[in-house]
């Protein structure tokens, strides 16, 4: 039985007269119990007519079938056709009219074909997800239909009760959403609809008929409706919404018929979108210094033919690797599937390690969105620990870069670099360098390891960015100098944590 009190049956009635259908009947009456829009509208339309009718009128009625199941051809009791044509027939036919408020949303495009059309578009993309929430989009023009019918009921709700308000009354989206429940669960066996998921799928509707409802709000509030760049119409629903809170009962009255008035066609339903919430993969890596070509190296005085560069720094950097690496994190749009094992994550790892030998990834795994402000604290105020390949123009011995390896805590005054100018406020940073060592490779090159100040442009330091970082190398050495290589060996935060191997 539906929840319904004897102060409701002025409200059903009038409802009922004016063309509204069972569903918001109960929605204006306030009813915000579930099954109640669950069970069919022709049921819920039966239960509100047996319930406004009064026990003469159904002790009439039973008495009416029982002589019509006897053929009796004498009755003793002629009822007046008035009151035989709302009691009869005993189950009411369907309101196959298109409701004044809803516009047939909670008639007609709320059954199961509904929930069966919005079920095939995800089982066509494949999510899988264990739930769901569903976002439901409305013309603007129902909101100016519903207050009109609010203001149609109004007494007649707070004769109910005192407390009750506009805001007290079921909106269309709710009691969409309880009937679709458990529709869609029962198609895609077992994903539930609940009120927060990562997969949002959204369904909107349309009525071009009744698009004219609420222009005459553009007139009565100018200032709720501005036109924007990225919408089509100034009347959105939250315009609209916010000039009916300001517009009075008396004047909208004037420009609005209450009750509405009853349209000859339901809602269009849009195609249903279907879009994932983003998640994040974090883990560390290290890249692999490219091959040079063949050239004789000097060293501790003995010349030696090696292949490359990265035969003399790939050992430290393998080394780097393992204690190490720089943090990286991914964001993954719409992902289908978002649920990844611990095992999952070591394949992608192992595929990802396999697939290059420019580069390693360690401790791959999956985190939150809030989480990624610790790799972005790193960025911003932890210290990093840079691998540099140093040319020089003149030639040096290891006497010319030993003192190198003494310096510390190097103050540097770095103006904005010419190679991010376009893109990044002129003005000159302090940064810090807290420690550098050279290892001589030959008469013109040297590998340079540096630990700075997050935000430090390495780069510019090494070849003084035309006197726009100073002090640049160039100017310690007294010789021109430039970076040929340059590799992040980690940034010194704790994040992602460590996993093991």
């Amino acid at each position: 039985m539906l929840p319904l009190k004897e102060k409701d049956k002025v409200i059903i009635q009038k409802l009922l007269a004016s063309g509204c259908c069972a569903r918001c009947v109960l929605r204006f009456c306030c009813i915000g119990v579930p099954d109640a829009y669950r069970q069919t509208r022709q049921e819920t339309l039966r239960q509100l007519q047996a319930f406004i009718s009064t026990p003469e009128d159904r002790k009439s009625s039973e008495s009416t079938v029982e002589e019509g199941n006897n053929n009796s051809q004498n009755a003793t009791v002629s009822e007046p056709e008035s009151k035989r044509s709302k009691l009869e027939p005993e189950e009411p036919a369907p309101d196959s009219s298109v409701c004044m408020v809803c516009l047939g949303v909670l008639q007609h495009l709320s059954d199961v074909s509904q929930a069966v059309q919005i079920a095939d578009t995800v089982k066509k993309q494949q999510y899988e997800v264990d739930t769901l929430v569903l976002s439901i989009s409305l013309p603007a023009q129902m909101c100016v239909r519903e207050h009109s019918c609010w203001l149609h009921v109004k007494e007649q709700v707070r004769a109910k009760c005192g407390v009750l308000g506009r805001d007290d009354v079921i909106q269309v989206k709710e009691a969409l959403r309880w009937i679709m429940q458990g529709l869609l669960a029962h198609e895609l066996a077992g994903v539930a609809v609940v009120a927060k998921s990562a997969l949002e799928v959204s369904v909107g509707f349309t009525h071009p008929e009744t698009d004219a409802d609420c222009h005459f709000l553009a007139s009565a509030c100018p200032d709720c409706f501005k036109p924007t760049k990225n919408k089509q119409s100034v009347f959105t629903r939250m315009a609209v919404v916010k000039a009916l809170e300001k517009i009075p009962d008396s004047k909208f009255m004037k420009h609005s018929p209450c009750p509405p008035s009853r349209p000859g066609t339901s809602c269009t339903p849009q195609d249903v979108q279907c879009v994932h919430m983003s998640v994040f993969v974090a883990g560390r890596y290290n890249k692999f210094c490219r091959s040079l070509p063949q050239t004789p190296w000097l060293i501790d005085g003995e010349r030696r033919m090696e292949s490359s560069v990265e035969e003399l720094i790939a050992t430290p950097v393998l080394a780097a690797f393992r204690a190490h690496g720089r943090p990286f994190a991914l964001e993954l749009l719409n992902p289908h599937k978002s649920k990844l094992s611990e095992e999952n994550m070591k394949s992608v790892q192992q595929s990802i390690n396999a697939s290059s030998d420019k580069i390693r990834v360690r401790d791959l795994q999956m985190v939150s969105r809030d989480a990624m402000s610790r790799m972005k604290e790193g960025e911003e105020e932890k210290t990093k620990s840079y691998q540099a390949l140093v040319w020089t123009h003149k030639s040096i011995h290891k006497d010319d870069i030993a003192f190198i390896n003494h310096i510390k805590d190097l103050r540097v005054d770095q103006k904005t670099p010419l190679r991010v100018l376009h893109r990044r406020t002129l003005a000159v940073r302090q940064r810090l360098i807290h420690s550098m060592s050279a290892n001589l490779l030959d008469q013109h090159h040297f590998q340079l390891s540096l630990k700075t100040q997050a935000g430090t442009y390495i780069k510019e330091f090494v070849h003084g960015d035309f006197g726009r970082t100073k002090p640049n190398l160039c100017q310690l050495l007294d010789t021109h100098t430039d970076i040929l290589e340059l590799d992040v060996q980690s940034v010194d935060v704790d994040w992602p944590p460590a996993l093991s191997d």
